[in-house]
């Protein structure tokens, strides 16, 4: 088939509908109704002459023919975008869609350069449209490879092959409690005992404590690193990021590992205490991820350039 402007745009709607999971949960993205976007997709199939996915009642399902019509669709509105910036690099102009993938509570972190390289970015460049997915780590990953976005922001233990990591910062991760819970008492006193004798005492209490806590199990990556601390990891608590983490701490009923950065607000307000920091603490680094593929793109290689300018600041 030949492609024309309306296949890009009906393209375009198709791979929103799949990485939002459906339908309905893509009105807001694309900000437009279930009806019409249910009218756009089957247009897009009767286009293609594909059953491109299943969706009722049991769910958004894609089919075999609609996966390699989405794989195919993010090569072309790829190769798109890089067009459409290589055109305007000749111009001595940075023209198309930045797109980043980051994991979350980035925000908080003042090391954190992201919205200072936006912003030389868009001085360079007055019709650059920008598009930040925050995701979990693995998928941060997987959206630089598969070329929805153009870098990432994130945490790797096993670099993937294809895919450049250039370090921007150390993160420092701590083990919180919060009021409610029996050890956040504990840490409280010894912040002000003097008394050594009571401070042993302590000691011996807060250990057992331990040794009983719950500890919020995360797929997270970072909490990786400190699997091995022998710490009581069960499955009453999980969490995917940063968020879910303090709500599962500020119940009082957990303790978790979090950014140092992320969770000073609540530190600051004396909800939050860290346990032993001396202790049960990591660092891991927070790295620019981008494809080796990808970099030829003028638009990529400038908003590359900007976040390791503004992080080396």
């Amino acid at each position: 088939m030949q492609v024309q402007d309306v296949d890009l745009r009906l393209l375009r709607i198709f791979v929103a509908i799949v990485e939002c999971g459906g339908l309905s949960a893509a009105e807001s993205r694309l900000n437009i109704g279930r009806s019409t976007i249910s009218s756009h997709l089957s247009d897009l199939e009767v286009r293609l002459g594909l059953k491109l996915c299943k969706r009722g009642r049991s769910g958004f399902e894609l089919t075999e023919p609609g996966r390699v019509t989405y794989q195919a669709s993010l090569e072309l509105l790829q190769q798109c975008e890089a067009f459409a910036s290589t055109v305007a690099s000749s111009k001595n102009e940075l023209s198309g869609r930045v797109t980043i993938a980051t994991i979350d509570t980035m925000v908080s972190d003042p090391r954190c350069g992201v919205a200072r390289a936006i912003s030389a970015l868009k001085a360079r460049g007055g019709n650059i449209q920008f598009d930040i997915h925050v995701c979990e780590a693995r998928e941060v990953e997987t959206s630089v490879v598969n070329g929805r976005s153009l870098v990432g922001l994130g945490v790797s233990r096993h670099q993937l092959r294809g895919l450049d990591y250039y370090p921007l910062h150390n993160e420092y991760n701590y083990l919180y409690c919060a009021q409610g819970h029996p050890l956040f008492r504990l840490v409280e006193s010894d912040l002000v005992e003097n008394d050594q004798s009571k401070s042993g005492r302590n000691n011996a209490e807060l250990e057992a404590l331990l040794a009983e806590a719950e500890v919020i199990t995360s797929n997270y990556l970072r909490d990786k690193e400190v699997r091995n601390d022998g710490l009581n990891y069960q499955n009453s608590a999980i969490a995917y990021h940063d968020e879910g983490i303090a709500h599962l701490i500020l119940s009082g009923e957990f303790i978790g590992y979090l950014p140092e950065h992320y969770a000073s607000y609540w530190v600051d307000k004396g909800m939050f205490r860290a346990i032993q920091p001396e202790k049960y603490a990591y660092q891991i680094p927070v790295m620019l991820i981008t494809s080796k593929s990808n970099t030829a793109s003028p638009l990529a290689e400038a908003l590359i350039e900007e976040i390791k300018r503004v992080h080396a600041n």
